[in-house]
């Protein structure tokens, strides 16, 4: 017997059924089937096709925490992982990718304040388990549309400066009428700090007399989110 057909009798690795089993179950039963490391072994298995991937998913997850800090981590953190290359990396920068632009279409070319929760499932998708503080601004036409959604700043764990006069000067820039601010922490308690309700009310006293709304002003975290209009703090 030659070893080319010595080798199309080999039985297939055991991962590889498992692979299909998996496949399987996601394809019957969605994301919901699925526990947050085989979800994960799920977007490993492009990068990693020949090894099995459950320890390395299980790896992660210990590390991170769940299925949604895995794919929000940094390219740096990942890489602290045993296991963790460049495609694998690739291929959940991809996944987190793909979700951000998935929940910014939901917010595209709509009212703003009548698709509410669209506006927060984007903002948590895309901040909310960052492990920077971010500021981003969402600057809408007079419609409440969405003209341009900008991170204006980036800073440390705990704090992100911010200037009000540049925030209002970019929305004369863009036309805007109204603008949402919204920032994430990193901490996971969307509590609004006095720092940000202070920051918020002189952002609010700068743009009112210039034609410009502060519609609020969100906070983001792994627990939540929190309103500063909703909370009556503006």
């Amino acid at each position: 017997m030659s070893g080319f057909e010595e080798n199309l009798r080999k039985p297939e690795p055991d991962h590889v059924g498992h692979r299909q089993r998996l496949r399987e179950r996601f394809l019957s039963g969605g994301a919901d089937a699925l526990p947050d490391y085989e979800l994960i072994e799920l977007v490993l298995f492009a990068a990693l096709p020949r090894i099995n991937t459950k320890p390395l998913a299980k790896r992660l997850l210990a590390k991170f925490g769940s299925f949604a800090e895995v794919i929000a981590a940094s390219p740096e953190r990942l890489r602290e992982v045993d296991g963790v290359g460049d495609r694998v990396i690739t291929d959940i920068k991809i996944v987190q990718a793909t979700a951000e632009r998935l929940a910014r279409v939901s917010v595209r070319n709509r009212p703003v304040l009548s698709s509410w929760s669209a506006v927060i499932d984007y903002c948590r998708t895309a901040m909310a388990f960052a492990e920077k503080e971010q500021f981003r601004i969402l600057f809408l036409d007079k419609r409440n549309a969405l003209i341009s959604d900008e991170v204006q700043q980036t800073g440390t764990v705990d704090h992100t400066p911010v200037y009000p006069r540049e925030v209002i000067k970019r929305a004369l820039e863009l036309s805007a009428t109204a603008i949402v601010l919204v920032h994430n922490h990193p901490s996971g308690d969307p509590t609004p700090s006095r720092a940000d309700i202070d920051m918020t009310k002189t952002i609010i006293d700068l743009a009112e007399p210039l034609g410009v709304s502060v519609h609020d002003h969100v906070i983001v975290g792994r627990d939540g989110h929190a309103s500063l209009r909703g909370l009556k703090l503006i």
